[in-house]
């Protein structure tokens, strides 16, 4: 469980029972009396749990599209009843992230694509295409560290610059901090074509190296 996110679904729930507090009673000709809060309050809110949700166990996961569905507003139904049921959602959310189960299933999905991604890259090594095979690592490598800085609360940037932060946070040492770096330098050298400064062996070395990097991060 990560603090940044531990603090937002805090933070999000705090905000909902206090759109909740501004309910006000009205009455329609057509439907009777309702509640009602106001619209702008509630569309500031849902915002910030659809951005949470999506970062926190992407947008194909049970909770994003519930939470999605639970917003559409149905006949008759007021604004109140419709953030009640995103509430819900939410709240379920929460406590599955509370239990750490999100981490869980995004990880599960995360570690299939990469296991897809150093697959293409193993096929493409041994078909002679070297350069390409260590981009592909190359991409896994950088967006691992990507998502680990959002899981620590660490800015995105580019990759010397992520790598160093996670060093200083203390998520990894300067050993592994080191290594990274010469397996970003191999995939430097790919992507301009510098074919000289490293060799098939490299990548091959590199592949495996990121593959138990992405298996570390996400056990």
């Amino acid at each position: 469980m990560t603090k940044l996110f531990e603090k937002r679904f805090s933070e999000l729930e705090s905000q909902v029972i206090s759109i909740e507090a501004t309910k006000q009673r009205r009455h329609s000709e057509y439907s009777g009396s309702y509640d009602h809060v106001d619209d702008n309050l509630i569309l500031n809110w849902q915002v910030k749990v659809k951005n949470l949700l999506s970062n926190l166990c992407g947008e194909d996961s049970q909770h994003f599209t519930a939470f999605i569905e639970s917003g559409k507003a149905t006949s008759f139904s007021s604004n109140y009843t419709i953030l009640q049921q995103m509430k819900a959602v939410f709240m379920a959310a929460k406590e599955d992230f509370e239990g750490g189960y999100l981490n869980s299933v995004r990880n599960l999905v995360q570690a299939e694509v990469f296991d897809n991604e150093l697959d293409q890259a193993k096929e493409l090594l041994s078909s002679g295409y070297a350069a390409a095979a260590a981009v592909i690592a190359g991409v896994v490598l950088e967006t691992t560290l990507r998502n680990m800085c959002r899981d620590n609360g660490i800015p995105l940037g580019k990759l010397d610059k992520m790598n160093a932060d996670l060093t200083k946070q203390g998520v990894y040492n300067s050993l592994t901090q080191k290594r990274i770096t010469a397996l970003a330098g191999v995939r430097n050298s790919a992507a301009h074509g510098k074919t000289e400064e490293f060799s098939k062996g490299d990548v091959n070395s590199m592949i495996n190296e990121i593959e138990r990097f992405v298996a570390s991060t996400l056990a």
